[in-house]
């Protein structure tokens, strides 16, 4: 099952094409919990104008679970309008339904999208088997190349580095986005990917260590409070000057572990309620980090006032 001619060439550019940062894109909610397009719009300029070299719509960070069919659909036609082609987009769209998941494509107009990032299904537990089987599935069908997503921290169930690899060799999977907890796993699959196989993080907190290790970069929760200084030490990064990246990356220590100290989109909400940027809401069952966690947030955003 190898890649054909055009296919080789179409999934090389996309390893280009989404290396560097990428932006989890936060869904801003008003005060009556109904989605706020204005302040979506200004994220996406902000974080555009901070650097980032794509952005990602309907993840995880966006509360994908908790929006209505209509809702995914008017949030990611807002982003493709507003972003209007100044960077790639990527769009989620996953679940542990496969035939679900598949019927779910029809469902946007993907022609301004590069691909789609598509989590491993939760909840139900499948076997490596089962993993692989769903992702031949979804490839086979998918108008877009496929970006895997390894989360096993949400979802239950590690996807093995010999799983990823099987998967590379379908002609529509692109990549992996590689959040499981062990390092060497991930070293494991940048052994052994194919040249052309997108390997990014899905971890703000080792990024830095992982792209010495060969990955192509970051899908970044962190971008969206601090989009300049971040994509800044991820470019560093993957110019080989981590000495230049490690200064920055020090800065942000501290406000990685608050980010996921209680829960994750609350944490980077929560910075971005201080900072002006939006409403400090969420959906339920999710709700803002405690009046502790807060007060720290805004303590450490200080040293970043002008």
């Amino acid at each position: 099952m190898g890649r054909s001619i055009k296919l080789l060439s179409l999934i090389t550019m996309l390893r280009q094409t989404l290396k560097g940062t990428g932006v989890a894109l936060v869904t801003p909610f008003k005060k009556d919990k109904s989605i706020d397009f204005a302040a979506l719009e200004n994220i996406i300029d902000i974080q555009i104008q901070g650097g980032v070299d794509y952005v990602v719509t309907l993840g995880t960070t966006g509360e994908s679970v908790v929006l209505s069919d209509e809702e995914k659909l008017a949030v990611f036609n807002c982003t493709v309008n507003k972003v209007n082609s100044r960077v790639p987009i990527v769009v989620g769209i996953g679940g542990n339904n496969t035939a679900e998941v598949i019927k779910s494509f029809s469902k946007f107009d993907l022609s301004k999208v590069v691909a789609i990032l598509s989590v491993t299904p939760y909840y139900n537990k499948p076997s490596q088997e089962g993993l692989y089987q769903h992702y031949i599935a979804l490839a086979d069908a998918a108008p877009k190349p496929i970006l895997l997503y390894n989360v096993p921290g949400r979802t239950g169930r590690n996807m093995t580095a010999a799983t990823t690899i099987r998967l590379a060799a379908h002609p529509n999977i692109a990549g992996v986005k590689e959040a499981g907890p062990e390092m060497a796993q991930t070293i494991e699959i940048l052994r052994d990917r194919p040249t052309d196989f997108l390997v990014v993080s899905g971890d703000d907190e080792i990024v830095m260590a992982q792209i010495a290790c060969g990955m192509d970069g970051v899908i970044s929760v962190a971008a969206n409070a601090f989009p300049k200084p971040f994509s800044d030490m991820i470019r560093y990064c993957m110019a080989g000057d981590f000495s230049m990246a490690k200064r920055l990356n020090d800065l942000l220590v501290e406000g990685y572990s608050y980010m996921y100290e209680e829960n994750n989109p609350a944490g980077i909400k929560a910075y971005m309620f201080e900072q002006g940027v939006i409403e400090n809401e969420l959906r339920l069952p999710l709700v803002p980090v405690s009046a502790g966690l807060q007060q720290k947030i805004h303590k450490y955003l200080q040293q970043f006032a002008d």
